[in-house]
């Protein structure tokens, strides 16, 4: 069984033996990190590539008032930042959400094994130009969605994402989230996210058990919030078929 980032990859690239052991190669040593705990903060000075192989984080900034805005969420097999040694100082703060295992992995082993391993350097364009990818679409969701839209793409994001490295049964996930830090995402108030979440539920959409979170109707899900994944770019997984969404097909003949 391939760790997450091998997975990850493979949705953007197809890999070889040799590459799955040199991506198996940087990763020697994990460590366990607990819930709500920086990985780095914001003026520290980057020395390593952090890589989540289990487990949520977030990036985030805090205000000067104290307000906190998450500004992406990191699933298993995403770097927090692949080249962030390039900075003097960190610009942001990373944070986990739930308990996680981190890879910590020097500049060097990203060097060698990008020079070495040319399939492995095309995934990793891929990844950092799907990062680009989804902080627009986050842009989009808080500057021209509905609230109850917002959260709903949300969840059709993290439904896709994380099952790509395989961490999705039957529709349900692992959902470690506080309805404060679904609001510091979404811009939104905890109350309007306690809302929202009602609604999704009342309309059968979803439901949340034991922070395990469930998609009864996927397709209806993302009929409600307008969804499509072409943004995430997964080729190789199930989300990477070529076809226009049954709302989009309606909107176009509109």
């Amino acid at each position: 069984m391939h760790h997450a980032l091998t997975r990850k990859l493979e949705g953007f690239e197809d890999l070889s033996d040799e590459d799955r052991r040199a991506l198996d190669g940087l990763t020697p040593r994990i460590r366990q990190v607990g819930a709500r705990v920086d990985l780095i903060q914001e003026g520290d000075e980057p020395e390593n590539v952090h890589l989540i192989l289990d487990g949520l984080a977030c990036r985030y900034k805090v205000l000067p008032d104290g307000k906190r805005q998450i500004m992406s969420l990191l699933v298993p097999g995403d770097f927090c930042d692949l080249n962030v040694f390039i900075l003097d100082q960190m610009d942001h703060n990373i944070g986990t959400i739930s308990r996680c295992q981190v890879v910590d992995i020097p500049r060097r082993a990203i060097e060698a094994i990008t020079g070495s391993h040319p399939q492995i350097t095309r995934a990793l364009w891929w990844c950092a130009l799907v990062d680009e990818a989804v902080l627009r679409e986050w842009l989009v969701n808080l500057g021209g969605r509905a609230p109850e839209q917002r959260l709903a793409h949300l969840l059709c994001e993290l439904l896709v994402r994380l099952d790509a490295v395989g961490k999705v049964t039957n529709d349900s996930f692992a959902f470690p989230f506080t309805q404060v830090e679904l609001a510091d995402a979404m811009g939104l108030s905890a109350v309007h996210v306690h809302r929202t979440l009602r609604e999704l539920r009342d309309l059968g959409l979803i439901t949340i058990k034991q922070r395990v979170l469930t998609i009864h109707d996927v397709e209806q899900l993302k009929a409600f919030c307008r969804f499509t994944p072409n943004y995430l770019h997964l080729k190789n997984t199930r989300w990477g078929a070529r076809r226009s969404e049954p709302w989009l097909n309606q909107l176009r003949g509109s």
